[in-house]
């Protein structure tokens, strides 16, 4: 059987494989340690698992309208408004299995075959790979470090053609952390504007911020460009609810309405019951959401002194999600290894701590940390990283 060329060019997920290996070290007894985890460690709001249970027992377990419940897109549209004083009709969201599915329903409506979106490095995983299914060109522009790993409106201008027809943001950042400014924003949208390229603004870890650190929407800046802006967002990071698969888009009504009738032959409608959680989530109390995120905030600012006093790590703090990204180049060169994904395989086989290696994400020199579990932990792995540090400079 002969596979579609459209799934032949696809590259295997750098995060699924390190995970991979450490459940299967850890099936063979080893005591590993996985900081690879893409979801916070908490559980889901009780709540919100109430309004769930709630809505089985009601009898809502039937087809919803494609484009999600009324009752959601109302709550959805309440949040734009409280959160960033945007205003959406009802027609112009659509929610999804996921923001994953949305940003996947997105790029199927808006490219053609040859058509380029723009994708700042490092970049999420998933990025490059749902432009290509859809026959689309990722054309990288790196964001560096010593900019927070941000692009400029000078490199996102060198990096448009004619054939350019969207431009990714993602603040905060996975897997940097890093966060645009009200300023930088404004400063990328004129040129989005001048050009006119879509912005694809991809929100969903908008509720993890730190420090004086504040979220902003592109899409708030100016009534141009939130006609310019499909923002995506979701519950999966806000309110620990990965698994229930609600995310949502917003933006152009005709770009939604081509997405819902994608949505409408492919997945039928987001679970009726996650809908019904997703609404409580909204309508609900806020507190867990800050004190998953007060969590959060802890664990970064004590894991990452301990995590830049390691030899060889370099590492720029981040202001949002929950992810370290560090520069382990020189790390890897102390350790006696040609490149970063040796180092951490090394790291795995002799220390047991999983980390994701930062070529998945465009990133060679970097790996990714994932500090969604608990401190204990933590301070377990990191104290494992110096030490395995430590005895490749005895033995240098």
């Amino acid at each position: 059987m002969k596979l579609a060329k459209r799934v032949a060019s696809l590259t295997p997920s750098a995060t699924l494989a390190i995970t991979a290996k450490a459940k299967e070290l850890k099936a063979a007894g080893y005591d590993v340690i996985g900081l690879g985890a893409g979801e916070p460690d908490f559980n889901t709001p009780q709540h919100i698992i109430d309004a769930a249970v709630k809505a089985m027992n009601e009898g809502h377990t039937k087809y919803t309208p494609s484009g999600g419940l009324p009752a959601l897109k109302a709550e959805i549209i309440k949040k734009f408004e409280k959160d960033q004083q945007l205003h959406y009709e009802p027609s112009e969201i659509i929610v999804c299995v996921g923001a994953k599915h949305a940003l996947y329903t997105l790029f199927q409506v808006i490219l053609d075959e040859g058509d380029e979106v723009i994708i700042p490095t490092p970049y999420w995983v998933s990025y490059p790979e749902q432009v290509k299914l859809a026959g689309g060109v990722p054309v990288y522009v790196k964001g560096l470090e010593e900019n927070e790993f941000k692009i400029t409106p000078e490199q996102l201008k060198a990096a448009i053609t004619e054939r350019t027809k969207a431009v990714i943001i993602n603040s905060p950042s996975n897997p940097t952390g890093m966060i645009y400014t009200e300023e930088e924003l404004k400063a990328l949208g004129e040129v989005c504007l001048e050009h006119d390229i879509l912005i694809v603004s991809d929100e969903i870890y908008e509720k993890l911020v730190y420090g004086n650190a504040k979220h902003v929407s592109i899409a708030q800046l100016s009534p141009e460009l939130k006609a310019q802006t499909i923002v995506i967002n979701g519950l999966s990071k806000s309110h620990s609810m990965t698994g229930w698969r609600i995310g949502y888009a917003a933006g152009n009504k005709e770009i939604i309405k081509a997405m819902t009738d994608l949505a409408s032959h492919s997945t039928s409608n987001p679970t009726s019951i996650a809908q019904y959680a997703a609404i409580a989530a909204y309508s609900g109390s806020q507190e867990p959401v800050e004190e998953m995120r007060k969590a959060f905030e802890e664990r970064l600012n004590i894991i990452y002194e301990k995590l830049v006093q390691i030899p060889g790590f370099t590492c720029v703090k981040p202001q949002g999600a929950f992810y370290l990204f560090p520069n382990v180049r020189e790390a890897a060169k102390i350790a006696g290894y040609d490149t970063v994904d040796e180092f951490v395989k090394a790291l795995l086989e002799e220390a047991n701590v999983a980390l994701v290696p930062g070529s998945g994400f465009g990133a060679p020199d970097n790996v990714r940390l994932s500090y969604a579990t608990s401190l204990d932990v933590l301070e377990k792995a990191i104290e494992r990283i110096k030490q395995f540090m430590e005895n490749k400079l005895q033995h240098a």
